[in-house]
C-alpha cells in the first residue's frame, strides 16, 4: 500500500447552509507527521472511520458510506458530520487517486484530549491486489466474539454496530485465524449464532436465496452487502436478513465475505470443512462490484 493523498478537514456543523467547503480543507503530505500527541484517535481509538473503494478514480457507494459515518457518529456521541462537506472531501480524494484500485479512508476523531473540537482527515492509498483472492477464495474459521446475540440491545455502550477506530480485536482475530491455518475469521455469538467477519460481511446462498445475518446482533451493516443485495434482486434472486445459527454455515450452497476493497471473496472452507464454490457467479459478482456504483 502506497499513500497517494491526504487532507485535513475543519468540520462544520451538520446543519450548515454552506455549499462550498474548499476553505475547510488543507491538503497535506501523506508521508509527513500530522497528528498531535494528545490525539484521542491514537491514544484510545476514540473515533470512527469508513473505507471507500475507488476504481479508476470513481469512489464507490459514497452515499452509503457517508450515511454509515453519520450513524457511527450518533452511536459514539460524536458531532454529526456535515455530509456535503465530507462528500466534497471524497471528491477531491477520488480525483487524486489515479487509475486502478485504491482506497479512501474517512476518519473522524473526538480530537485532542481536552480540546475544543474533533479532528477529521481523509487519505487515499493504493489498494492491495486482491485478484487471486477473488478468484481462488479464502479459508475461514469461526471465532467466539464473547457475547450473546441479545447483548447489543442490552448494552448499547459497547458501541457494537459502529465502525470505530478500535480495531485491535478485529486484527487479533485475523491473526488467530492465520495461526489456525486459515485466511480470515467469522465471528459467532457465545450462544451459537453467526455475526460477521472482522472486516467484511457474510453472505450465504441457499438455492436462489441469498442470506446475511440480521444487523440486530451488533453487526456493522455492510455497504457492499447492501449494494450486492440490490443487484441480486434485479437479477431475480431473493435476499433475506436472518438470525443464522452456526450450523447453517455447513449447509449453505455457497458463501462469500464481501467488503468495500477486497470485494467478494468466496469461502472455500469453514473450520477445515470444504465449502462449495460457484466460480462463475463469483466472477459475475465481482464484475458488478468493480463497475461504477453511486
Amino acid at each position: 500500500m502506497a499513500w497517494i493523498f491526504a487532507l485535513t478537514i475543519d468540520p462544520v456543523a451538520a446543519d450548515s447552509a454552506d455549499a462550498d467547503f474548499a476553505d475547510t480543507f488543507a491538503v497535506i503530505d501523506p508521508a509527513a507527521p500530522a497528528l498531535s500527541v494528545g490525539e484521542l484517535s491514537t491514544q484510545r481509538g476514540d473515533g470512527i472511520f469508513e473505507s471507500i473503494g475507488v476504481v479508476d478514480g470513481h469512489a464507490q457507494e459514497v452515499t452509503a458510506h457517508l450515511e454509515r459515518l453519520a450513524h457511527s457518529a450518533r452511536i459514539c456521541d460524536l458531532p454529526a458530520p456535515h455530509l456535503g462537506q465530507w462528500r466534497q472531501a471524497v471528491e477531491m480524494a477520488a480525483a487524486a487517486s489515479g487509475p486502478g484500485e485504491s482506497v479512501i479512508k474517512l476518519i473522524l476523531s473526538r480530537g485532542v484530549e481536552h480540546g475544543p473540537a474533533p479532528t477529521a482527515w481523509v487519505t487515499v492509498a493504493t489498494a492491495s491486489d486482491f485478484t487471486a483472492v477473488r478468484r481462488d477464495g479464502i479459508r475461514v474459521v469461526t471465532l467466539d466474539r464473547g457475547y450473546a446475540l441479545d447483548v447489543p440491545a442490552r448494552a448499547p455502550w459497547l458501541l457494537l454496530g459502529a465502525k470505530t477506530l478500535s480495531y485491535a480485536v478485529n486484527m487479533a482475530a485475523i491473526r488467530e485465524a492465520k495461526r489456525r491455518g486459515a485466511d480470515d475469521a467469522i465471528f459467532t455469538t457465545s450462544d451459537g449464532f453467526v455475526l460477521e467477519a472482522p472486516t467484511a460481511s457474510l453472505i450465504l446462498r441457499r438455492g436462489d436465496t441469498f442470506v446475511t445475518p440480521a444487523p440486530n446482533g451488533g453487526i456493522l451493516h455492510g455497504t457492499t452487502q447492501l449494494s450486492l443485495f440490490a443487484h441480486l434482486e434485479q437479477r431475480g434472486y431473493a435476499t433475506a436478513y436472518e438470525t443464522v445459527p452456526v450450523a447453517d454455515l455447513s449447509t449453505a450452497d455457497a458463501a462469500w465475505l464481501v467488503s468495500s476493497v477486497r470485494l467478494a471473496a468466496p469461502i472455500t472452507a469453514v473450520d477445515r470443512a470444504a465449502m462449495p464454490v460457484d466460480a462463475e457467479l463469483t466472477a459475475s459478482i465481482n464484475e458488478y462490484l468493480l463497475s461504477p456504483r453511486d
